[in-house]
């Protein structure tokens, strides 16, 4: 999608946000800032969640709300890190430092900032499943040193994970899946706002597409809008009843092929991030793409990785880590 996505243009407030509990916990927090865990599966509404927290308590979020995608470290070379130029002036003269002593670096420094606004600032660890103990370790310093001056968020799939220290400061906030009800609230808003005729039907079938991934959702009822000019039961249908990831998955698996592991690897971000998609669902598309594409002992090789992938994402930890790894081994 070309258009700004309707996930971040819409991004609900604290009385917009569809689940009633993680509304209550939420307005806890605004009125007695604490560290949180923010827990629940892909797509149901986390980053929301803490996004309308930071709108709700800082007069200037666009200064004293940051986030930090765990998996731009953990998922990526430090190459590519170094070139990021949301992280590159943090690393500037600091050739030798490990991931985990990057991440640190870079948390210490906006940890350290002043607010602009109020008394404290937000940093949000995103896509939190791949913290690595050591990590964690580092991670309770810094909460530990700048307490009174940053509350820290983590968003995970996998709280389990997380050490004991860390648990400890944290506040629990789980967040559900939302109904289908509350997703078809959440849809009839947005389309509202945007002017796109629709009909009950048409949010009923983005509603059930979605499945509980409300991100999903969202941009499927975008999808539909844009290629069709309305959310109603025919134009949902005719948008999304075939939709697919397989020219997606093709594309990436070419670039794989051809060394070109950041475009495969964005790609691959846009079908988790951007697009919604589970890794499972993913990990299926480039099976049947590399199926097409290989054969022989090239093709059991593929397999062979892929279910040691497929197991490896059912522990919990993040899928772009483990598809990326995938990637390599096709681009060998």
């Amino acid at each position: 999608m070309d258009a700004p996505l309707w996930t971040d243009k819409h991004a609900p407030g604290l009385s917009e946000l569809p689940q009633t509990e993680v509304r209550d916990h939420v307005a806890r927090a605004v009125e007695e800032p604490m560290n949180l865990v923010v827990f629940g599966s892909r797509g149901v509404g986390k980053t929301a969640a803490v996004g309308a927290l930071a709108a709700e308590t800082h007069a200037d979020p666009d200064n004293d709300f940051v986030t930090i995608n765990v998996a731009d470290f953990f998922g990526r070379t430090k190459k590519e890190i170094r070139n990021d130029e949301r992280f590159g002036g943090f690393l500037e003269g600091r050739s030798k430092l490990s991931k985990r002593d990057m991440i640190s670096h870079v948390l210490t420094e906006q940890a350290a900032y002043q607010p602009v606004s109020g008394d404290f600032r937000t940093i949000l660890l995103d896509n939190a499943e791949s913290i690595r103990e050591d990590f964690q370790q580092a991670l309770r310093r810094v909460m530990e040193r700048h307490y009174e001056t940053t509350q820290f968020v983590i968003a995970t799939r996998q709280p389990s994970k997380l050490i004991a220290p860390i648990e400890s400061r944290c506040f629990p906030v789980p967040v559900r899946a939302p109904t289908h009800e509350e997703t078809v609230a959440v849809l009839e808003r947005i389309v509202e706002r945007e002017g796109v005729a629709y009909d009950a039907e048409g949010l009923e079938y983005v509603a059930g597409y979605g499945d509980g991934n409300l991100r999903r959702a969202i941009l499927g009822a975008q999808t539909a809008a844009e290629e069709e000019d309305a959310v109603t039961m025919q134009a949902a249908y005719d948008a999304l009843g075939d939709i697919g990831i397989r020219d997606d998955a093709e594309s990436i698996l070419a670039d794989a092929d051809e060394g070109n592991f950041e475009d495969a690897r964005g790609g691959l971000d846009d079908l988790l991030y951007d697009e919604g998609y589970d890794g499972g669902e993913v990990l299926e598309e480039l099976l049947a793409a590399a199926r097409s594409r290989y054969a022989g002992d090239e093709l059991a090789r593929v397999h062979a990785v892929a279910g040691d992938v497929d197991f490896e994402m059912a522990s919990g930890t993040t899928d772009r880590v483990h598809l990326g790894r995938l990637l390599a081994e096709l681009g060998r």
